[in-house]
Formats: structure tokens, sequence, C-alpha cells
């Protein structure tokens, strides 16, 4: 028998298997394969998906201005309907009718296009993401836009008449209640704002669990200085009040314990992922 020439040597099995590419890489698909792409390209793309984010806004914009009185009638209902009968609201700067409104419907374009804004930066990230990845980050996406507008809603609902109705009835007597058009305005956005971010907890434990910040055990056994944080938040981001205060730190605590809840089954998940799968 005559051996194989030496430049033809054939490889062994351990070779072999070096050699050749895993069919469970942890990559991107190999349908998501795209060219390398130059950071002037990143930077191009990013222009027109922030080009898209601004347009979007702006055609919310174009169709929520003409019913921007409508619309600060409705978001002002829960004062005007404590207000005693025949006080009203008022503008005490000359542009207030006219700016107040305007901000208003500013700001709602903005809350209406979130949802498309966030596509637009899911599109932008998601090539870069492994599948483990996208498996997490699309749901806790889509979770954070609607406990964003869960927070709102209820700031709206529930927040509104008990704060509104507490402040209208420690005024002392013969002070007649007008409040101005654009400080209701800018109260009313805080507190948009800040129970919009309060509702966020859930997604901010589930993420510090799973990068390994910290985990479900610490935090329970944190809960106490939790609570009392929770508290102090609400303190500061609420007006100066037990009521307000109260009604933003206990929905934070449930949120919190939530969190845990919701941070125990992910990591579990990720777990017990196979292990092409797992981060």
């Amino acid at each position: 028998m005559t051996s194989p020439p030496s430049g033809d040597a054939v490889p062994s099995t351990d070779e072999e298997k070096l050699k050749t590419p895993s069919p469970a890489n942890d990559g991107p698909d190999d349908d998501e394969l795209q060219p390398e792409m130059s950071l002037i390209d990143h930077l191009l793309e990013l222009r027109n998906r922030l080009l898209k984010m601004v347009l979007a806004t702006l055609i919310c914009f174009a169709g929520i201005y003409p019913f921007a009185n409508r619309i600060y009638l409705w978001v002002s209902q829960p004062l005007r309907d404590l207000l005693p009968e025949g006080q009203v609201m008022i503008a005490t700067d000359v542009t207030s009718p006219f700016f107040a409104p305007l901000k208003l419907a500013l700001v709602l374009s903005v809350f209406v296009a979130i949802p498309y804004i966030l596509y637009q930066l899911w599109s932008f990230v998601a090539p870069g993401l492994y599948r483990h990845e996208k498996k997490l980050a699309f749901p806790l996406l889509f979770s954070s836009v609607v406990l964003f507008y869960l927070g709102a809603v209820f700031a709206y609902f529930v927040v509104f008449p008990l704060v509104f109705g507490f402040f209208t009835t420690v005024g002392p007597e013969g002070i007649s209640e007008m409040p101005d058009i654009s400080s209701y305005l800018t109260f009313v956005l805080k507190m948009f704002f800040a129970f919009g971010v309060a509702f966020e907890i859930p997604i901010a434990v589930i993420l510090m669990i799973l990068a390994g910040i910290t985990t479900p055990e610490d935090l329970a056994a944190k809960r106490p200085y939790v609570v009392v944080g929770c508290f102090i938040v609400g303190m500061l981001l609420t007006p100066p009040d037990v009521i307000s205060q109260t009604l933003l730190a206990l929905p934070m605590w449930v949120l919190f314990e939530l969190g845990i809840l919701f941070g125990r089954l992910a990591r579990r998940h990720t777990e017990d992922a196979p292990a092409d799968e797992a981060p």
C-alpha cells in the first residue's frame, strides 16, 4: 500500500470537528447575515430612522392639533368637575390660550408615536442581536410601552380625582380657586410622566436580573429598603400631600414585586435553555 502524498494529508476526525462550524451556533441567523457596514453607513441609517421618527410625530401632530382644545378640556375635566359652581380655569398669560393646547398636542403626538419610534429603534439594533436576545428584547420592549400607557391611564382615572379632590377642599375660606391653564398642564404632564416611568419598574428589575447585576433573592432581602425608597420617590415626584405620594408609592412597590416574580421566570427560562441559546 502506498501512503497518500504529504500535501494531501487526510485530516483526523478531531480536526474535522474543530473546523466544522456547529449548526447550533448562537449567532445571527444565516438569512439575517448582511455585509459589514461602515461607520458612515450606520450613521446614515440612524439619520434615516430619526427622520422617520420625527416625520411620524409630525403626522400625529397634524392629526391631533385640530382637536387640541377639545383634548385640553378632556384632560382638565377631573379638576373642572371639582371646582365650585361659578369658578373656572383662567389664563394669566396672553399667549396661554394658544400655547397650552399646542404644547398638549405636541406631547400627545409623541405619546401616540411611541410604538413606531420604538419600532424604528428596534429595527436599528435588531441586526446586531443574537437569537436569545431577540426573544427577550421584543417582549420587554412591548411590555414597556404598555406599562407606560397604563401608568398614564392610572394617573388620570385614579390619582387625579383624589388629588384634585384634596386640593380643592383644603384652601382657606373666602379664596376662589381659578387655576391657570398653563400651570395645570405642566402639573398633569409631570404626573403622567412620573406614573408612566414608575410603571416601568418591572422591566428595570427584569433587566437587572438578566444582566447579572442582582438576583431575585437579593432584591427580596432588600424589600424594606425598597418600600421606603418608593415612598421617598413618591414624595419627590408628586405634590406635597400624602394621598398622591401613597398612590404612587404603593403601585411602585406592587410592580417591584411583579418584577421579582417575572425576573425569576425569565432567569429560569435562560438557565433551562440549551447551551447554544443561553447568553
